[in-house]
């Protein structure tokens, strides 16, 4: 596990676009995506490089259950917005929040990510050291499958909906050993309040209640941190 410590997240997403080039140089062509506000900059940073998606595939973390492409609190949609209306790949995949047979969704995800391998995975990570919605016990052998989210979660994406009600309870996400199958993993975490779940997926014992630390067991990992992120580790 490779740290690179940054002052911002202007410096860390440009530190990410750099990494991003260097694979695309060395023939990456199915790229994990992930949504919330950690990789906005990041993507911003793609948006305005030279870099063409026309030849590549996407594949996303995960997907509220409920919500379909056009709600604007969808993942998709944010994908629109931040990345795919500026830099159009040659598919993308998500989840399909609405699917009337959800594990059969789940299966059909996780014969997405068989036939395209990911070569380059961005992660955030939870306050709980989630990652996807891959919540605090999830077993580190689980695939995609349907998530009932924490209470933390659900409070901390809050922010994104009129009221704490609207936020959907469950969603369907890739599972730890779907991402643990990417060959290269970067991770980006900005500001004090994910300080702690950094120090214990990086320094602490490697445990499902911190979901997280299993990335020390991944043969390449980059783990792109600002200087409040990574105020505890030693």
């Amino acid at each position: 596990m490779k740290i690179i410590k940054v002052k911002n997240q202007l410096e860390g997403a440009k530190v990410g676009l750099d990494i991003l080039k260097s694979q695309i140089a060395a023939g990456a062509k199915t790229f994990g995506l992930a949504t919330g506000s950690t990789p906005v900059e990041f993507y911003n940073q793609i948006i305005n490089s030279d870099i063409d998606f026309s030849d590549k595939t996407s594949i996303n973390l995960d997907e509220y259950v409920g919500l379909d492409g056009s709600d604007e609190q969808s993942y998709r949609y944010f994908m629109s917005q931040h990345l795919f209306n500026e830099k159009p790949f040659k598919e993308n995949f998500l989840p399909d929040g609405k699917a009337a047979d959800l594990e059969a969704e789940t299966k059909h995800y996780d014969a997405i990510i068989d036939a395209h391998p990911i070569d380059f995975q961005i992660l955030g990570i939870g306050h709980n050291g989630h990652i996807g919605f891959n919540e605090p016990g999830t077993p580190f052998d689980i695939t995609t499958h349907v998530v009932d989210l924490t209470e933390s979660t659900i409070k901390a994406n809050a922010r994104y909906f009129e009221c704490e009600a609207d936020v959907p309870k469950k969603a369907v996400s890739m599972g730890i050993a779907s991402i643990m199958k990417s060959k290269t993993i970067v991770l980006m975490a900005w500001g004090e309040g994910k300080s702690e779940a950094i120090k214990a997926m990086v320094e602490g014992e490697i445990t499902e209640s911190m979901p997280a630390s299993i990335l020390q067991k991944h043969d390449d990992v980059i783990v792109i941190v600002d200087e409040a992120a990574a105020k505890l580790l030693k």
